[in-house]
């Protein structure tokens, strides 16, 4: 029997090696005339054992990691081909800690199958969800999916039925579904892990979207960065419309649905659902004013679902397992799981779903293994470079939507950026700044010219000149920009400032600057 060796093809493993390790494996194979072939696989996540290699016997995945091609040799001589002992085998992967603790429903098949092999997909449970979607009407998929209690994964936290049957109820001759896959904040890879390890799971989300709302077409709008993910995922809409799961006949089902990848030029603010439906169009990417709603007005001015690539990739399961299966998970009003992306400062750094309602403390401490340098944590920044950072007295905050905006944070795409106690958090806030002056449309002046005076700010605070009247200057800028701004750009800024001043004063008290020449 033809033994499987399973090597990444993720832009995380590519980038530690593992275009160099599955070529080495393939060499070992052929010249030692083994019945073996290598199956390019998705990530499973754990970044720091990447390259992972796995091979499958019995039913099983025995792992080795992390993987150099220089180790390959080695690794065939010890017994490679029967899970033999090595110095970097792992053992059975779904037995680490790590991958054990989690709850994958979204990221189910993600690293376990070949992304672009139709029979794995549905050899895993996929398209079930579609084929239960086509049999029912457009009105009772959106009530499955708002009963499962399923708000977006993109940041705002919106629950996910409510925009579509707004879409569904408004009256229009074209309706699209626009997959916001511009996925550009710091910390954060679900969605490239989904377009690059299981393609399929979110054209099977699209499908049931375009379904339940009457939309006929689709875009996955992702950014020049991303090109692994392109490629993935133009040819998975490939294979996808020539087996009948897209076009004229979703399933045989003579209902229409049919999609396209589309590239944006990777603008931060092409992130906000206006400005992306602006770049769409072949417009300037700036923001729109708003009413009208994209629901009702959005993409070529027709009734337009935008969501975020986990919140489609989330339905196929919801419409398989029913919306009571996937609301029992989680806390509060934040149902179902959420993929936190471990980053920064870490020990143990990658993608860990889980239900929402795990306190920021063990995420960081248990999960993450505190940081990689050793030293104590200072702060975690959650929801990328617009988000609040958290001192280690609110690490008993849950994971949920209304706890962290409680106390003046957010979830965001839900990207954890650690830092240890080295952080200089005025620099921080700084940054905050700059990168809004840098990405900012210009359209609005709260954003435009708020974030340009916040920079100064900041410097001025930094040389000491009149720190008090100048730490007052930063919070009113703040201010004007959080309640003037025309979208979350300027509107979000303020969190990671403000929150570094309230939580880290000591680091907006810097030595005057006659002291610091002396």
């Amino acid at each position: 029997m033809t033994v499987k060796i399973y090597v990444p093809r993720d832009a995380a493993a590519l980038s530690l090696g593992a275009e160099k390790v599955a070529k080495a494996i393939t060499q070992e194979i052929e010249a030692r005339g083994l019945d073996a072939i290598v199956v390019r696989n998705g990530s499973r996540g754990m970044f720091w054992l990447e390259p992972l290699v796995e091979i499958e016997l019995s039913g099983k995945r025995i792992g080795y990691g992390p993987v150099k091609a220089r180790d390959v040799t080695g690794l065939f001589d010890a017994g490679l081909m029967d899970g033999g002992a090595h110095a970097l085998c792992l053992g059975e992967v779904e037995d680490l800690p790590f991958l054990k603790g989690q709850t994958r429903l979204t990221f189910a098949r993600c690293g376990i199958t070949d992304p672009l092999s139709l029979d794995d997909y549905k050899a895993h449970g996929g398209f079930a969800g579609l084929r239960r979607a086509v049999s029912m009407q457009a009105a009772d998929i959106v009530k499955e999916v708002t009963d499962s209690g399923l708000r977006g994964r993109g940041g705002a936290g919106f629950p996910t039925g409510i925009k579509w049957k707004t879409v569904l109820d408004a009256a229009g001759s074209r309706k699209y579904i626009v997959c916001n896959a511009d996925e550009g904040d710091s910390g954060t890879f679900a969605d490239r892990m989904i377009m690059e390890g299981d393609p399929f799971v979110l054209i099977e989300g699209m499908a049931i979207s375009g379904l339940a709302t009457g939309a006929t077409k689709g875009f996955v709008y992702t950014r020049s960065e991303y090109p692994h993910a392109i490629a993935t995922m133009t040819e998975a809409v490939e294979i996808a419309r020539k087996a009948g799961i897209l076009g004229g006949s979703v399933l045989g089902s003579g209902k229409v649905f049919d999609m396209e990848i589309r590239t944006g030029a990777g603008a931060y603010v092409c992130g906000e659902e206006t400005a992306l439906l602006n770049s769409l169009e072949g417009k300037r990417g700036i923001v729109r004013a708003k009413p009208p709603l994209p629901a009702h007005k959005g993409l070529f001015n027709c009734p337009t679902v935008i969501n975020n690539v986990i919140s489609l990739a989330s339905v196929p399961v919801i419409m398989d397992k029913g919306a009571a299966f996937y609301r029992d998970f989680g806390m509060g009003r934040s149902r179902g799981t959420i993929p936190l992306q471990i980053a920064g400062n870490v020990k143990y750094g990658g993608l860990y779903e889980t239900a929402f309602g795990l306190s920021l403390g063990d995420i960081v401490e248990k999960i993450g293994g505190g940081t990689a340098s050793g030293r104590a944590v200072k702060a975690v920044q959650v929801g990328g470079p617009l988000g609040a950072y958290f001192p280690k007295a609110l690490f008993d905050t849950p994971f949920d939507y209304e706890a962290f905006a409680a106390r003046d944070g957010l979830i965001g795409h839900a990207g954890l950026v650690i830092f240890d106690d080295t952080a200089d958090m005025l620099k921080q806030a700084r940054f905050a700044m700059e990168f809004c002056a840098v990405e900012s449309c210009g359209k609005c002046t709260p954003c435009r010219i708020g974030s340009t005076r916040g920079v100064e700010t900041a410097d001025r605070i930094a040389q000491g000149i009149e720190p008090e009247k100048n730490r007052e200057l930063l919070a009113d800028l703040c201010n004007t920009m959080k309640f003037g701004s025309l979208c979350a750009l300027g509107g979000f800024t303020p969190y990671p400032v403000m929150s570094a001043m309230t939580h880290f004063p000591e680091d907006f008290a810097p030595t005057p600057l006659i002291e610091a020449a002396e």
